[in-house]
């Protein structure tokens, strides 16, 4: 299997495969139809980014987790670039702590080159 990069994320890339390593897991908050949604800065050498995890798979997620997703995809957030688990997409643990990763740069820093993005959804 191929992975992407971090430093390769941009809006609107779809079937991401990533190594990556999880740095922090936010408390998350409810949606208006019940999901549960946390987001957890994840890094790979490239550097980082926010991905939106929704419902169970959440709570398993932990800082120092090395994962790999699958079938995943990039979307702009509040004008923040966020990754996010497509349909048929899964979030797999491989390991544990052992993993080289850069925080800078971190792509899900706000960017104004996303506001006309975020105009089209309004």
């Amino acid at each position: 299997m191929e992975y992407t990069l971090v430093r390769d994320m941009k809006p609107g890339l779809k079937n991401i495969n990533l190594q990556f390593v999880v740095l922090d897991v936010g408390q998350g908050s409810i949606t208006k139809d019940g999901h549960k949604v946390r987001t957890c800065k994840i890094a790979d050498k490239t550097g980082s980014i926010n991905l939106s995890v929704w419902d169970e798979p959440g709570n398993y997620l932990n800082p120092g987790d090395i994962c790999k997703l699958s079938k995943g995809y990039a979307s702009v957030w509040k004008g923040c670039l966020t990754l996010y688990t497509g349909k048929g997409g899964e979030i797999q643990k491989i390991g544990e702590f052992c993993m080289s990763f850069s925080e800078i740069p971190n792509l899900s820093d706000p960017n104004p080159e996303y506001a006309p993005q975020m105009a089209k959804r309004s």
